[in-house]
């Protein structure tokens, strides 16, 4: 089987988002984990290769570097063709961001004049009108994410922003176009080119908005954006439209494995700071034990690690999985930064979660539950996993994950996605 797009997502969360997308719409999907070299074995049998990287938050200069030497593994060894570079729905990527330096680098390594950039994803809240990108009906920089501890939105208008970050100009297919068809999108994208437009921002109010997008642009070397235009494509060329009113259909939300009740030894990780992932987790917390990190503990004592995982271990045989979370409100998350600095802080945590999951698979846990983008790209790193089956769904976006080397089960959740009850939800599915 020929290999259809070779996805680079720029963090572990966002890979697995796609990839779940897909699964659902019909493609077969294999995930690697890292940037791969000459070792890594080639899927077979699969419609999609998609890698996760960790180039959302480290300089541009290496999210450039694991982005390129990804894209030539997919070409060169993987005899891939056409691509697509996946970032977060939320375009978490302030003016001096990695996504436009990246789309220019992908751009130049693959000789294009002319990238798409859509991040829309109805179905999980992210739409773009006019060019600029909504989070459940409100304007980027007013929906929370303009409070992000590392990518504060200021913005909410793509073709501001992708100016800012790169070296061209970028243009609009608007919502009339999009809905005129797939005929009237390639036409525009077309005089959009000749104009010398170098990124063309597109409009997406519903999912089915998605659909001629998918079609327009199923030929293309590269188009960029999120999960929704992923699900579009990968439904455009299977023939399956699994869309609902409310978006995916309820059969495709059951298909896939989930991790066996006789065996289990689960813990949640939650490192998210996302308004969404903190109600959901003062909502678990109603029914199920959970402590929170202490920043200075994490900063500090070398024994940390041990004392939370001795505290996981003796609330392990309680009906729901024991949870252990950094997320807090905007104002603590502020005051915690004052006092300890952003990036200290943070890759304090981060490290204490990484560690504490390396102990716990010592002692037997064989289910992780992480939220947030950089507490699971730490912790999967940590574990050593390199390669993932997508399984069944809990959320649009959020599947279970297996890695059959280590008989792992993880759910690696991207902050803002999820029902209040996720966390539950993940274990009762």
């Amino acid at each position: 089987m020929a290999i259809k797009l070779g996805v680079i997502a720029d963090d572990f969360t966002g890979a697995t988002d796609i990839a779940s997308f897909m699964v659902q719409n019909g493609w077969k999907v294999s995930q690697l984990l890292g940037v791969p070299n000459e070792n890594t074995l080639i899927p077979y049998d699969v419609d999609v290769v998609v890698i996760g990287l960790k180039s959302r938050s480290c300089s541009t200069e290496e999210a450039i570097h694991n982005s390129l030497k990804s894209c030539r593994w997919l070409r060169d060894r993987a005899n891939c063709r056409r691509f697509f570079f996946k970032y977060c729905s939320t375009f978490d990527s302030t003016p001096k961001g990695n996504i436009g330096p990246v789309i220019d680098a992908l751009m130049d390594e693959l000789q294009l004049d002319l990238s798409l950039i859509c991040p829309a994803i109805p179905i999980n809240g992210r739409t773009v009108v006019h060019g600029h990108l909504f989070v459940n009906g409100q304007l980027l920089n007013e929906s929370g994410m303009q409070y992000h501890p590392v990518t504060p939105m200021k913005d909410a208008n793509l073709l501001r922003l992708i100016e800012q970050q790169s070296k061209g100009m970028a243009g609009l297919v608007d919502l009339n176009c999009v809905r005129q068809g797939g005929l009237s999108i390639r036409n525009y994208l077309t005089i959009l080119r000749c104009n010398g437009i170098r990124y063309a921002i597109v409009d997406a109010m519903m999912m089915e908005d998605l659909m001629p997008i998918a079609e327009a642009v199923s030929e293309m070397t590269l188009v960029t954006g999120g999960s929704g235009l992923g699900a579009a494509l990968a439904s455009y060329h299977t023939g399956l439209i699994l869309y609902s009113e409310y978006g995916l259909s309820k059969s495709s939300m059951g298909m896939g494995k989930t991790p066996p009740v006789i065996g289990r030894k689960a813990v949640i990780l939650s490192g998210s700071c996302s308004a969404v992932t903190y109600q959901q987790v003062m909502e678990y917390k109603k029914f199920a034990p959970a402590i929170v990190l202490d920043v200075e503990e994490c900063m500090n004592n070398p024994e940390y690690s041990s004392y939370l995982v001795n505290w996981v271990i003796r609330h392990q045989k309680q009906s729901l999985a024991p949870m252990l979370y950094s997320t807090q409100s905007t104002d603590i998350l502020r005051e915690i930064q004052n006092k300890h600095g952003v990036i200290q802080s943070s890759n304090a945590v981060e490290r204490i979660f990484a560690q504490v999951s390396s102990e716990l698979i010592c002692q037997g846990f064989n289910t992780f539950i992480i939220a947030g983008g950089e507490t699971s790209g730490q912790v999967v790193k940590k574990l050593g996993i390199h390669q993932l089956s997508i399984e069944a769904t809990i959320a649009p976006g959020v599947p279970w994950v297996h890695d059959e080397q280590s008989n792992c089960w993880l759910v690696l959740k991207s902050g803002n996605f999820g029902a209040i009850d996720f966390f539950k939800r993940a274990q009762e599915l």
